[in-house]
């Protein structure tokens, strides 16, 4: 391994290296301290090293791209379901592939079902899912779905990783790259790629000020977590023929240092990201009655309340309702903002709705570039006279 170092005129052989190693992938063979295929890289074997003998360089492994073929997208799963997410990564993979001749495949991971769920991604076009189908993976525990998904990219070497920037796919994503010693991006919005493979990641960077372009050049895999409802999803094809490959789950890959003392399903309730209609509540709103006509509109609408950053941090909303890069990305059949300034690190997350009405005094506000239609006024006129429109509609 690279990324840790020897000096063998310094190393007094003591061990101690060995002993802090909590993976145990230290040992001392006759060429001196060997490091195995399970360093995590947390570096307590540098901090115990008492003559400072070891030396840790986190940086890229370079590797030969030609080695490294196809897409890979991890499928997740949510309560046995299929995550919509999944979906709008395969399509996006599909996009890219025919551009340098790669196959798009996929990899589940989870408990009874497992397979069964596998075989559903083949009729959106994939070539071959990769399923570890085990009772112990039932429960997402990070140690145990790394070292599976590890084992999927070992053996198969995807030149790109892509991964749903889920709660799940937050926590997979970079420990996997830090496995692999390559990059990630997080949290892209469009992704490309180019002749020699390299993916093209693109992200709104430096507070949503620029959408920067990033590529990993000398390493592999390629991983980037992309958010949920910012692409299209992939169309069921008319004559699936991929197959579903069984993989082997080993006692090593189940045996984990998380114990799940109890499970407990909550009721789920929709979330900002799957809601058709949203009221955005902006800091036009101003106060606790600007906050409730919003409100109001939102449920004569059969819809959601959310909220712009400056109105979370004042305490009217909370962050599952929040849209921006902060917060949520959303992609509603409509959605119409009331006091919303249309700051980029705003619309840069709710841009691809089909419908987006905006409601703002003044004319000049940036929300009116990416809206569909503008009302120029006072919220607190328009959106009581909406909101009666609508409920005397429903009356009707």
């Amino acid at each position: 391994m690279e990324f840790l170092t020897f000096d063998a005129e310094t190393c007094t052989l003591c061990g101690r290296c060995v002993d802090a190693c909590p993976f145990g992938a230290l040992t001392m063979e006759k060429e001196g301290i060997v490091v195995g295929d399970g360093c995590r890289m947390c570096g307590l074997c540098v901090r115990q090293c008492p003559v400072q003998a070891i030396r840790f360089e986190q940086r890229a492994n370079e590797v030969n791209k030609e080695d490294w073929k196809d897409f890979l997208v991890v499928a997740e799963q949510e309560r046995g379901e299929i995550h919509p997410v999944t979906l709008e990564l395969i399509g996006e993979a599909l996009k890219m592939a025919p551009k340098v001749g790669f196959q798009v495949n996929c990899l589940i991971i989870g408990g009874e079902g497992t397979e069964e769920n596998g075989k559903k991604l083949l009729e959106y076009g994939v070539s071959k899912v990769f399923a570890y189908e085990n009772e112990a993976l039932t429960y997402f525990r990070a140690d145990n779905y790394t070292d599976v998904a590890a084992d999927c990219i070992a053996a198969t070497k995807p030149s790109a990783v892509l991964i749903g920037a889920t709660e799940l796919g937050r926590s997979l994503a970079p420990r996997l790259a830090t496995r692999f010693h390559t990059g990630l991006t997080a949290d892209c919005t469009r992704l490309d790629i180019k002749e020699n493979t390299d993916m093209i990641q693109i992200r709104p960077a430096f507070g949503g000020n620029i959408m920067a372009q990033i590529a990993i050049a000398k390493s592999r895999p390629q991983f980037a977590t992309v958010r949920y409802r910012v692409m299209d999803q992939a169309t069921k094809v008319a004559r699936p023929a991929g197959e579903v490959i069984s993989c082997r789950v080993t006692e090593e890959m189940v045996s984990s240092r998380i114990e799940i003392l109890s499970a407990q399903v909550v009721e789920k309730k929709k979330s900002l990201e799957e809601e058709d209609v949203i009221v955005v509540a902006g800091r036009g709103a101003r106060a606790e009655a600007g906050v409730a006509l919003c409100g109001r509109l939102a449920k004569a609408l059969g819809g959601q309340l959310a909220f712009t950053r400056p109105m979370v941090e004042d305490g009217f909303g909370d962050t599952a309702h929040q849209i921006g890069l902060s917060g949520r990305t959303v992609r509603p059949r409509l959605i119409i903002t009331c006091g919303v300034s249309g700051a980029i690190q705003f619309t840069s997350c709710m841009n691809h709705s089909d419908c987006i009405v905006a409601i703002n005094q003044d004319p000049e506000a940036q929300i009116f570039k990416t809206a569909h239609y503008c009302i120029v006024d006072d919220l607190f006129a328009v959106v009581p006279r909406l909101t009666e429109l609508i409920e005397n509609r429903k009356e009707d």
